[in-house]
């Protein structure tokens, strides 16, 4: 483990959970792709699919702590939408994260793909004007909230990611949930969620351990300073850079899938 790698793995974290902190994402649809692919062709290092969503759920774990503490503030927090969706992905992400012990490596890519797409459809429909509406006055369906989140958490405990970046799509476009309390909300069901994410992958016994510390170490200086700007940036702009992010995270996927 040379000072290279060592650098390679701090910025890849650093990038992600800034991203994570300004979108409200675990930063694992960043970390994931960038881990698998960067430290190869800088020759620096070489993770497989299995390792990258170990160290991936770590650092979700820790780049939504730090982002969760930035917004404890200013009733973005939605502790009923938490508490639904929070429970229902923590549960879904453990047997997701148990059962990506026997899948392949292309099994983990495919589901990571799939996930994506349907993040990508979700992002670009047409959304109604909901962050007008005022943070105290917000409504959503509780079984339909915890039904989604045990569905995302199953699937993204099997990728290792937190499972926002399908979560935030959901919230925003089928439960109406205004932008900036969709992000600060799905940082806070994403760091519940990767608690399960993190138990399931640990308890197979194979954790890199320096890439981890590396990758924690970037997530709590930068997702701090993320959502920080996050909170200055139109909301259109937010949902813009999400989708964009998503919609090349997709292409990438499949085109090495396929």
């Amino acid at each position: 483990m040379d000072i290279n790698f060592i650098i390679t793995i701090f910025t890849i974290g650093f990038i992600g959970s800034f991203l994570s902190g300004m979108l409200g994402i675990g930063g694992a649809i960043i970390n994931y792709p960038m881990l698998l692919y960067i430290p190869v062709i800088l020759g620096v290092g070489h993770f497989t699919s299995h390792e990258v969503s170990v160290i991936t759920a770590i650092q979700v774990f820790f780049a939504t702590l730090g982002g969760v503490w930035a917004y404890r503030s200013g009733g973005y927090l939605n502790k009923t939408l938490i508490v639904n969706m929070g429970i229902s992905v923590l549960i879904g992400s453990f047997i997701g994260g148990m059962s990506s012990t026997h899948m392949s490596d292309s099994g983990i890519n495919i589901v990571y793909g799939i996930l994506a797409i349907i993040a990508v459809i979700l992002m670009f429909v047409p959304k109604k004007e909901i962050d007008a509406n005022r943070l105290d006055q917000v409504k959503f369906n509780k079984w339909l909230a915890a039904s989604f989140a045990f569905i995302v958490g199953v699937g993204s405990g099997i990728v290792g990611a937190g499972g926002a970046f399908l979560l935030v799509p959901i919230m925003l476009v089928l439960l109406k949930i205004p932008t900036r309390m969709t992000i600060a909300s799905s940082l806070a069901i994403t760091l519940i969620s990767s608690i399960g994410t993190v138990s399931g992958k640990i308890s197979t016994g194979h954790v890199p351990i320096l890439p981890s510390l590396i990758l924690v170490v970037a997530s709590l200086i930068a997702s701090p300073i993320g959502a920080n700007v996050g909170k200055k940036v139109n909301t259109r702009v937010l949902q813009g850079i999400m989708g964009i992010l998503i919609l090349a995270t997709a292409v990438k996927t499949w085109m090495e899938i396929l």
